[in-house]
């Protein structure tokens, strides 16, 4: 089975800026994108709109509409309501109507995505992150070159200092199980 993955602008964004398109094609994820998210980067990102491009010709990336009258509907009501961009919307919309999972790090559209479909799969650009470390196409310490450039030089910050935090969490966790 596929682990399909329906991106926001903001995740990969976070990616392209870095010029790492690279570790999404590495992961096991299949990444999608909507056209409204291609054109929020092609219109607000230009800098980084031709390694966007480069991405599609990979097939890094697929772009995809919002065809079904579910879908749009859905696109539509979130949009109306004017807290969420297009490419937000079409993003939550194709993923729980196809039930892939959503990558989205803004914290509004998470909230609206989880108060219409409890069961949908969130990603946020920490989550794949930790997930490439997990499936060791990145180590702690160039994961963590990537959040200091992020944090340095593209004002993108994670609570999160580095992730060697994320796993000892994880390890004290299991070990308060026991």
């Amino acid at each position: 089975m596929e682990n399909i993955v329906v991106s926001d602008t903001s995740v990969l964004i976070n990616f392209l800026k870095i010029d790492r398109l690279d570790l999404l094609d590495k992961s096991s994820f299949n990444f999608l994108i909507t056209d409204h998210v291609r054109s929020e980067i092609s219109d607000s990102f230009p800098d980084q709109f031709q390694r966007f491009q480069v991405g599609l010709q990979k097939n890094i990336l697929k772009e995809i509409s919002v065809t079904e009258s579910a879908e749009l509907e859905l696109f539509a009501s979130l949009l109306k309501k004017g807290h969420l961009g297009t490419g937000e919307c079409s993003a939550i919309s194709v993923a729980i109507h196809r039930k892939y999972t959503l990558a989205i790090d803004d914290h509004v559209a998470i909230k609206s995505a989880l108060l219409l479909a409890p069961y949908i799969p969130v990603l946020r650009t920490q989550d794949l992150m930790v997930q490439m470390i997990q499936e060791d196409i990145l180590n702690i310490a160039g994961a963590d070159l990537i959040l200091h450039e992020w944090a340095t030089k593209h004002r993108f910050k994670l609570k999160i200092k580095s992730f060697s935090e994320v796993f000892l969490n994880k390890k004290d966790q299991a070990m308060a199980i026991f």
